[in-house]
């Protein structure tokens, strides 16, 4: 009934509602998804996923980033039945765009989460700040402020995140 709407839950079993995306951070969504999607493709050592795609973390939450990426071995030791739900996997790589509607707060908790799930490195970008928070285990976030590109090596060698048009 309500198939516009995005839905993720905790691992506590809390149901988090959200809207579509507002039309300028879809647009932004896409030239992230796009930008991760081509490095993908060249790259080939892994498989990228857009914002509508949806993970079951080891926690038991259901999560679905703004973009992400698996190592291809770890995406194909999954069965095609797990494939074709919310697989039961957490990705390698992920980025959070903060829009208008999100708190950074909330958003940086979800970072820690996918960390704590096996991120090996995430962006949560924040516009509104022009910052950009990356992640990695055991390490305090780095915050770049007003970076023309974001280097993602060497947990994707050669993907480098470019944030003209994301600005």
């Amino acid at each position: 009934m309500n198939q516009d709407l995005r839905i993720e839950r905790t691992a506590t079993g809390e149901v988090i509602i959200m809207p579509p995306a507002f039309s300028d951070t879809g647009n932004r969504n896409i030239k992230i998804s796009q930008q991760l999607a081509n490095w993908a493709d060249q790259d080939g050592t892994g498989e990228a996923f857009d914002s509508s795609t949806g993970f079951t973390l080891p926690n038991g939450a259901t999560r679905s980033p703004d973009a992400s990426w698996i190592k291809l071995n770890r995406w194909n030791a999954l069965t095609d039945e797990q494939k074709a739900s919310f697989a039961p996997i957490c990705p390698d790589f992920v980025i959070e765009l903060r829009s208008s509607s999100d708190t950074l707060s909330s958003l940086q908790a979800k970072m820690q989460e996918y960390i704590d799930n096996g991120v090996l490195l995430g962006f949560l970008i924040d516009r509104k700040h022009r910052t950009v928070h990356t992640y990695r285990p055991n390490r305090t976030p780095e915050i770049l402020k007003s970076p023309i590109s974001v280097n993602a090596d060497p947990e994707l060698p050669g993907f480098i995140l470019q944030m003209a048009k994301i600005w």
